[in-house]
């Protein structure tokens, strides 16, 4: 007898004789959605995706599990189903690099057009936790940003920039509203960029978040927090980015060191 959203599906050890794993339909539309999301994200499927039937035997499951999948996927907003249009990409995100020190314009680089709203431009007395990591002295004046980021007439991301004092003076003078800091900082120090830590998590958008960055109360937001230094390695800005997880996507190309350990 088969049960109602239990699919079987053999797992590592069946063919010597185990019986199969009965495993939820959902776990089996979960891992077929993964494959599909990053398939969408990387430009696949210009012409529409391919039949359930098709899906259901590429991914050697039922056609209800397939169907599963693409509903979880409509509700993320990556896809449009139709009744005799199929299916088809609705939205796709923007890839933002981890591995190397770019600006959203640079990163968005011939995706079009990215502006700046800008919010806030002033000094303020550098709270604490910004002197430290800034290293500065306690009480002393920072230049304080705040961006709304925009790609075309979408709304990416919200930005909130602490910089040095001597470097933010400096960019305060200079265009905000058409340019990365980060090439701002450069022309104003006259160095390169060096370095920078960063650390990244998934946060919900709060209701003044969510209306700024015209998204829904409680969508998934990637919020970067980031401590960029110049080559000679002092730090000059710190910024808390908060992305939309529905249009853009993080990346990066990592490389293993010698291991401290093995399994023999």
């Amino acid at each position: 007898m088969q049960v109602r959203g239990v699919d079987p599906i053999p797992e590592p050890g069946e063919a010597h004789g185990q019986a199969p794993v009965r495993r939820l339909r959902a776990d089996q539309a979960r891992r077929v959605a993964d494959v599909l999301r990053h398939q969408i994200h990387t430009g696949a499927f210009p012409d529409g995706l391919p039949s359930e039937p098709s899906l259901a035997e590429e991914f050697e499951t039922s056609r209800n599990t397939v169907r599963e999948a693409l509903a979880l996927l409509r509700d993320e907003g990556l896809i449009d189903r139709a009744p005799r249009l199929g299916t088809r990409v609705a939205n796709r995100k923007y890839d933002h690099g981890l591995d190397a020190l770019l600006g959203l314009q640079e990163t968005l680089k011939g995706h079009g057009t990215v502006r700046n709203e800008v919010r806030a431009a002033t000094a303020v007395t550098a709270p604490p936790a910004v002197a430290r990591r800034l290293r500065l002295e306690p009480g002393e004046r920072v230049v304080y940003l705040e961006r709304l980021r925009y790609l075309g007439d979408t709304p990416l991301s919200l930005d909130l920039t602490y910089l040095a004092p001597d470097i933010g003076a400096a960019v305060l003078d200079l265009d905000l509203a058409g340019t990365d800091i980060f090439v701002l900082i450069e022309q104003v120090s006259g160095q390169s960029l060096g370095s920078a830590d960063l650390a990244l998590e998934a946060v919900s958008a709060d209701p003044h978040t969510a209306a700024t960055l015209e998204t829904a109360d409680g969508a998934a937001l990637l919020m970067l927090e980031r401590l960029t230094r110049l080559e000679d390695g002092r730090p000059v800005d710190l910024e808390y980015i908060r992305m939309r997880g529905d249009r853009i996507t993080m990346r990066g190309s990592l490389s293993r060191t010698a291991p401290e350990w093995k399994v023999l």
